[in-house]
């Protein structure tokens, strides 16, 4: 298995969570380029305006358009690691089934919300796109970074409903260590995992 906390067996939850990873982790490379592409542009604009007076036309269209493919494209791939931030105090003293109902529970309101906002957020794209909504400076058409938020909370609703069924798997079974779904580390661990991906080493569980 790859650096993770997820555990991965022949399973078939555990091969539809590696296949959709395989998506989140290609959302998460593309909310890196548009990182870099944005950097780049940043200093073009500076240099062409600084030695030339030619600023790079409607960069703030530019950079408004790139914030959110930056901010959404990683949700899912971040939840299936377990990296969003949330409050361990109390999951941490938690322990086999009183853990995994807790964390079941906490799945199932989060993917309520997500599919509250997967419908608004399509009502808004939908609008933009009706209206012919654009940028101020260039007229950018605003539709297609709106409708990518409704795209990638409806594949962070799929992640959760994969971590629904690992984690009422888990309950059933009472195994300790289940699948598909992100096993809480200590400091250490996390530390030794970020160190792991940075230096290319792989975690052969």
């Amino acid at each position: 298995m790859s650096v993770s906390n997820v555990r991965s067996d022949d399973s078939a939850l555990s091969r539809a969570d590696r296949f959709l990873f395989r998506i989140e982790s290609a959302m998460t490379l593309t909310a890196g380029l548009c990182v870099l592409a944005i950097m780049l542009l940043a200093v073009v604009n500076i240099l062409g305006r600084k030695l030339f007076n030619l600023p790079v036309p409607g960069f703030i269209d530019w950079i408004v358009q790139g914030v959110p493919i930056i901010a959404f494209l990683g949700i899912a791939y971040c939840q299936r690691l377990g990296s969003h931030i949330r409050m361990d105090l109390v999951v941490r003293a938690l322990r086999g089934r009183f853990l995994w109902a807790f964390e079941l529970i906490s799945v199932i309101l989060m993917g309520l919300l997500t599919l509250i906002l997967t419908i608004g957020s399509w009502t808004h794209a939908e609008r933009a796109i009706r209206i012919g909504d654009s940028t101020i400076d260039i007229n950018l058409p605003t539709w297609p970074v709106k409708l990518l938020v409704p795209i990638m909370f409806a594949l962070l609703l799929l992640r959760l409903l994969l971590q629904v069924w690992g984690y009422w798997r888990a309950l059933w079974t009472g195994e300790k260590d289940p699948v598909a779904v992100p096993l809480i580390e200590d400091a250490a661990a996390v530390a030794a995992h970020e160190a792991e991906t940075v230096s290319g080493v792989e975690d052969k569980r």
